[in-house]
C-alpha cells in the first residue's frame, strides 16, 4: 500500500477511540523515540485524540537522554501510569509477542508501524505497517507526515532524522530508497547544532569504566570474533555501545558484548558481514531462556537469569556462540589488551 492508503488505515484504525497508549519497544532508542512522538504530534492534529507516550524499562545513553530532553515531549514511564483498563495500544518499532515491549494485560493493540522482522501476532491489528525492506521506523513517520500534508516542526525532523541516521548508520546500513529519501527530505528542517549536541552528549564516568572492563574482558577468537562480558552495567543499553566500539577492530567479523542488568542478562551482537545474521545468532544463543531479535548486521538479546550466576550464564552463551559460527565451544580466546 502507499504512505496515503497507510495513513488512511491508520486514521481508520484509532477511529472511535478515546485513548491511545503510545508504546515503542523497551529502552527505546533514537528511532523508537522519534517514531512514537511523530504518532502522537500527527494524531493530535488530525483527529480528536491526545496519546500518552509510555515507555518500560529505561533511557540510560546519554544521545538518547539528550534527544528526550530536546524534544520537549512527556515520555512517562508505563510503571508510573494508572491507565484505564484494556487501553489500546500503539507499538512503534516493536510488534506484538516480540519480547521487548511491555503491552498492559487485556490492552488491544491496534497499531503496529515497525521495520524488524515480520511476526505473525502483528496481523491482528487493524493496522500493521511493517516494512522489513527499510532501514527505520522514522521513515515510514516521516512519509506519513508527508502524505498527510503536515509539516514536522524542526524538532521533530532534527528527531526524525537523527532516528534514520542511528538506525541506518548514515544511510551504510540496511537503507533502502525510501530512507534515502526521508533522510534528505528531512535535511533541510533541521537544527543541526542541536543535533550536534545529542550527539555528542557528555558520558558518566562509569562509561569509562565499563569501557575499561569491556576491553580487559574482550577475547578474540579465530583472529575474527570478539566477545566481551562486562559485568554488571549502570543501564542497558551499555552492551550495545560498547559492541560498536569493539566492532571497529581490524579484521573483525562479529562481536558479541554482554552484561547484566537487573535480572537480566543482556547482549548486544553485531556483524561486519554483507550477508549479516546477527539476528539469527542471538535468536539461537538465546533459544527459550529469554528473547531476541534484530537486523542482519545487529542485533540483541535478554535472557532471564532466574537467580543465576550472570559471569557463568555468560560464558555459556559464549559457548554457544562460538559453536554457532562452526567453532570448537572450548576454543581459549587471546586477550584483546
Amino acid at each position: 500500500m502507499s504512505s496515503e492508503q497507510q495513513l488512511a488505515s491508520l486514521f481508520k484504525a484509532v477511529e472511535g477511540i478515546d485513548q491511545l497508549l503510545i508504546l515503542p519497544h523497551n529502552d527505546p532508542d533514537p528511532d523508537a523515540v522519534a517514531g512514537a512522538v511523530a504518532l502522537s504530534r500527527l494524531l493530535s492534529a488530525k483527529t480528536a485524540l491526545h496519546p500518552i507516550i509510555a515507555y518500560a524499562g529505561m533511557i540510560g545513553r546519554s544521545e538518547n537522554k539528550a534527544l528526550v530532553n530536546y524534544l520537549d515531549q512527556p515520555l512517562a514511564q508505563l510503571n508510573d501510569l494508572v491507565l484505564p483498563p484494556a487501553v489500546p495500544v500503539a507499538l512503534i518499532d516493536t510488534q506484538p509477542e516480540m519480547g521487548n515491549n511491555t503491552v498492559p494485560a487485556g490492552s488491544p493493540v491496534v497499531v503496529v508501524i515497525d521495520h524488524h522482522p515480520w511476526r505473525e501476532a502483528s496481523a491482528l491489528a487493524p493496522l500493521a505497517d511493517v516494512r522489513v525492506d527499510i532501514g527505520s521506523t522514522s521513515t515510514i513517520l516521516t512519509e506519513y507526515y508527508q502524505a498527510s500534508g503536515l509539516e514536522p516542526d524542526q524538532k521533530l525532523a532534527t528527531a526524525l532524522f537523527y532516528g534514520i541516521k542511528t538506525d541506518t548508520l548514515g544511510l551504510t546500513r540496511g537503507t533502502a530508497l525510501a530512507d534515502i529519501d526521508a533522510f534528505f527530505y528531512l535535511r533541510p528542517r533541521i537544527d543541526v547544532d542541536c543535533l550536534l549536541e545529542i550527539e555528542r552528549a557528555q558520558v558518566p564516568l562509569g562509561y569509562f569504566k565499563s569501557f575499561d572492563a569491556a576491553l580487559r574482558a574482550a577475547r578474540i577468537y579465530d583472529h575474527r570474533i570478539v566477545i566481551s562480558y562486562i559485568g554488571a552495567m549502570t543501564y542497558p543499553d551499555l552492551a550495545a555501545e560498547l559492541a560498536d566500539v569493539l566492532l571497529r577492530l581490524e579484521g573483525t567479523e562479529w562481536v558479541v558484548c554482554m552484561g547484566h542488568y537487573g535480572q537480566e542478562l543482556i547482549l548486544a551482537v553485531r556483524t561486519t558481514r554483507p550477508a549479516g545474521g546477527a539476528g539469527l545468532l542471538a535468536q539461537s544463543v538465546v533459544g527459550k531462556q529469554g528473547s531476541a531479535g534484530g537486523h542482519g548486521t545487529m542485533a540483541g538479546g535478554h535472557i532471564l537469569l532466574w537467580g543465576r550466576n550472570p559471569k557463568a550464564t555468560a560464558a555459556r552463551v559464549a559457548r554457544l556462540v562460538l559453536k554457532y559460527l562452526d567453532l570448537a565451544p572450548d576454543l581459549k580466546g587471546q586477550p584483546l589488551v
